[in-house]
């Protein structure tokens, strides 16, 4: 007795169907962020995937390689870079 009308029409079910997918889909974007946003330790320091890039030096020596500066310029700024050293060999 006025069990009439209680189940959902097609429309209904599908609303339930997007509700559903809805619901689950931001759950999963809210463990991604979560689990983006906290730190994690790494073993080697660095972060994984990533190379460091060349130092200073070896961009200079790129540099004079190329031609792009001489040699008394080359020498210059190496010695800026190392304090104490002369462009002659090592310190």
């Amino acid at each position: 007795m006025f069990w009439y009308g209680h189940d959902p029409s097609g429309w209904g079910w599908f609303t339930m169907s997007v509700g559903m997918l809805l619901f689950w889909a931001l759950l999963i974007v809210f463990a991604v962020v979560l689990f983006r946003a906290v730190p994690r330790s790494s073993d080697s320091g660095t972060k994984t995937g990533t190379r460091p890039g060349p130092t200073p030096e070896q961009i200079l020596a790129e540099r004079f390689a190329r031609g792009e500066i001489d040699e008394e310029e080359y020498r210059s700024r190496l010695a800026v870079l190392r304090p104490g050293c002369t462009g002659y060999g090592n310190p």
